[in-house]
């Protein structure tokens, strides 16, 4: 049967692994200064990358029509959100402090023939496999969530049509 809109698919496009690799360690950054710190960053992040995850069809069709960064800006609207939401369902008053940024380097390595011949040759660099599971994981836990509501649609759908039929029904007297 054809879909009108299909169902999510199971694994995670490259467009999205791609987006993951790219924000990942901002997203890491700026989750750890919300929330107090880097103990408590990847109790909200994942989460974020998965509600990316499950908008991304509709996320990445907005950015190809207004010519914007609709993702990006969806994910920092929901890493807001979720950082607030972890604030309140804390027990004990929550200190956010501005993480101090790294120092700055004193001295520069000579860069070697090998590093700068790498930069030319395409394929050299290697993708990180961190944010390339980080992406997985976020993709699957959307996808779950996206099944489990079509089967709820599914099922509330057949309730009301249950429904319907008992009121249709007419009943003899007696």
């Amino acid at each position: 049967m054809p879909y009108v809109v299909p169902p999510m698919a199971d694994e995670p496009p490259g467009d999205f692994v791609a987006f993951v690799v790219t924000h990942l360690s901002d997203l890491q950054r700026e989750a750890a200064r919300l929330v107090g710190g880097p103990q408590h960053a990847d109790e909200i992040y994942p989460m974020v990358l998965s509600d990316v995850a499950g908008h991304w069809r509709r996320l990445r069709l907005r950015a190809r029509l207004a010519q914007t960064d609709a993702p990006g800006d969806f994910l920092v609207r929901r890493l807001a959100a979720r950082a607030q939401q972890w604030r309140e369902d804390q027990i004990y008053e929550v200190e956010v402090l501005g993480l101090r940024p790294p120092p700055p380097a004193h001295t520069a390595l000579p860069v070697s023939y090998a590093a700068r011949k790498a930069a030319l040759l395409p394929g050299t660099e290697r993708v990180q496999q961190r944010p390339v599971a980080e992406a997985a994981i976020a993709w699957d836990y959307a996808w779950r969530r996206a099944r489990w509501r079509r089967i709820g649609r599914t099922v509330a759908l057949a309730l009301l049509v249950f429904l319907v039929f008992i009121q249709a029904v007419e009943y003899p007297p007696g």
